[in-house]
């Protein structure tokens, strides 16, 4: 078995601004990342998908309810019912919650205030594939910034599909019960309104948002190896 580069795609939306982050820091971090439209019905042979951050559609009507009805979220609803790995990040994450991948819904932060800075989060399940390189409790510095990134859960939501948390004391928008991140029921499709592509490097001012790609890449390396 030889070593390879995962094929991730990131969806490019309307209004998307971290479609190119988000692909930097995938390359950065062993992955071969793959631009796709959001007019393009069908993804391309790809081994994990990313919903980068921005506001799809100017954020229009509500954050995310736009970009539900792009072609190119049949392709990836298609994907993750076969198991695929989909992450949503900020904007993406409103996306997956829209589209009705994930549970629950994102609401304008308690301040009703933009909020941009680093914050603490906690990891609450470390054996997700977006969370392979984390231990459970583990602390990372990972910036936010967002306007509607309060968190409401459905009710009932399982302790067991909360991956992330904001620290104590550290939740910036009013999320219910501090999440910072869901996990769908099957554990393949993530989303959380931190950035992790902008913690890639310590020159950045952190680089734990590494663990969370990082263990993208690796899980997606590992499905690759079945088209070998």
């Amino acid at each position: 078995m030889t070593d390879t580069r995962p094929r991730i795609a990131v969806v490019r939306f309307p209004g998307s601004n971290d479609d190119r982050d988000a692909a930097w820091a995938l390359s950065a971090l062993g992955g071969d990342p793959v631009l796709v439209w959001h007019a393009d019905a069908e993804l391309p042979r790809v081994d994990a998908v990313v919903l980068p951050g921005g506001f799809s559609y100017g954020d229009y009507l509500r954050c995310g309810a736009i970009a539900r009805f792009s072609p190119a979220m049949d392709g990836v609803r298609a994907f993750a019912a076969k198991g695929g790995l989909v992450l949503g990040i900020c904007n993406g994450f409103q996306i997956l919650c829209e589209a009705g991948l994930l549970p629950g819904v994102l609401r304008p932060n308690v301040s009703l205030s933009f909020v941009c800075r680093d914050v603490a989060v906690v990891v609450e399940r470390a054996d997700t594939p977006f969370t392979g390189r984390c231990a459970p409790g583990q602390a990372l510095t990972i910036p936010v910034k967002h306007g509607e990134g309060a968190y409401h859960a459905p009710p009932g939501l399982p302790e067991e599909q909360i991956a992330l948390r904001y620290a104590p004391g550290a939740n910036p928008n009013g999320s219910e019960r501090d999440i910072a991140g869901v996990v769908n029921v099957a554990g393949n499709v993530l989303g959380l309104m931190p950035h992790p592509e902008h913690a890639v490097d310590p020159l950045l001012g952190s680089g734990d948002g590494a663990f969370v790609l990082a263990s993208l890449v690796d899980a997606a390396r590992e499905r690759s190896y079945a088209y070998a």
